[in-house]
């Protein structure tokens, strides 16, 4: 099956399948944690306080971490160029640094953003897959799909520059089925969501459950790159994504054990979170 890009054409501008769902993503998952503050009596407007802060500080460092590791400096003025890795390092610096400011303990953010953080994800995935980006190896299962039109398109010479090997006399501009890693991606971080989602009642410390997202998120990236199209495999066959997710391992490990106990006394609920008194009538 061969798949083209979604773009849709405003007179000049040009909207992309990408922009579209990660505009998608990033209301999704603030309607999520504002669900999930409803329900726990907290204060509902905190979501859009996460939301704003992750816009600015996942894009800021997806294309911060972009720049530094294809060291093209010219990147930063391209509407390409994202890594989602540093995406999620700047959203959470920038998340928890907000938090800092409205004197949110990070315990509290980290238990609203675990579930919404594998709901954003998911339906980024999707965008990657309307743009034809971020794509697998060559496969000759029956779902293989062509990205002709892709960034970029999975010829033999594309495919090649990541690290894909041919037989040799293999026409550069032949077009080949790969795995939609997207769409792998997409389904079993909607599985992530919906466990983490049930896991909202859980009888562990406030904010175990980012460590469940870590850990979860970390193994299901790992594994995907094993049939990822990549050129950055630092360690023999590890790309630097699964170098990112070992160490996403390590410190998902270390919160979970941190926070695995139940809380011995009853936490204070920050006044940010307090909700607002209805107006008198």
């Amino acid at each position: 099956m061969t798949v083209y890009p979604l773009v849709l054409r405003l007179g000049p501008f040009a909207l992309t399948g990408y922009g579209i769902m990660m505009m998608a993503g990033f209301l999704m998952a603030g309607w999520a944690m504002q669900l999930d503050l409803r329900n726990r009596g907290f204060d509902e407007e905190y979501a859009a306080d996460i939301v704003v802060a992750a816009v600015v500080g996942g894009l800021v460092g997806a294309k911060l971490w972009y720049v530094i590791v294809a060291g093209d400096l010219d990147s930063l003025f391209r509407r390409g160029g994202f890594v989602w890795y540093g995406g999620l390092i700047g959203g959470i610096v920038a998340v928890l640094a907000n938090g800092w400011r409205l004197k949110v303990p990070a315990r509290y953010t980290m238990e609203i953003t675990a579930a919404p953080l594998a709901l954003g994800y998911a339906i980024g995935r999707v965008g990657c897959f309307l743009v034809n980006d971020d794509y697998g190896i060559p496969t000759t299962l029956p779902w293989g799909l062509k990205f002709p039109h892709g960034l970029p398109p999975s010829t033999v010479a594309e495919l090649s520059r990541m690290n894909v090997t041919f037989p040799p006399g293999t026409d550069p501009n032949t077009v080949v089925a790969v795995h939609p890693t997207q769409i792998y991606e997409t389904v079993m971080m909607f599985l992530v969501f919906w466990l983490l989602w049930r896991l909202r009642d859980h009888k562990h410390a406030i904010g175990w459950r980012f460590s469940v997202y870590l850990l979860l998120a970390a193994v299901e990236r790992f594994l995907v790159e094993f049939v990822r199209a990549k050129d950055d495999r630092w360690l023999g066959p590890l790309s630097l994504a699964q170098l990112t997710s070992i160490a996403m391992v390590i410190a998902g490990i270390a919160v979970f054990v941190r926070l695995y106990k139940p809380d011995a006394a009853p936490v204070p609920i920050p006044q940010r979170l307090t909700p607002k008194p209805a107006p008198a009538t």
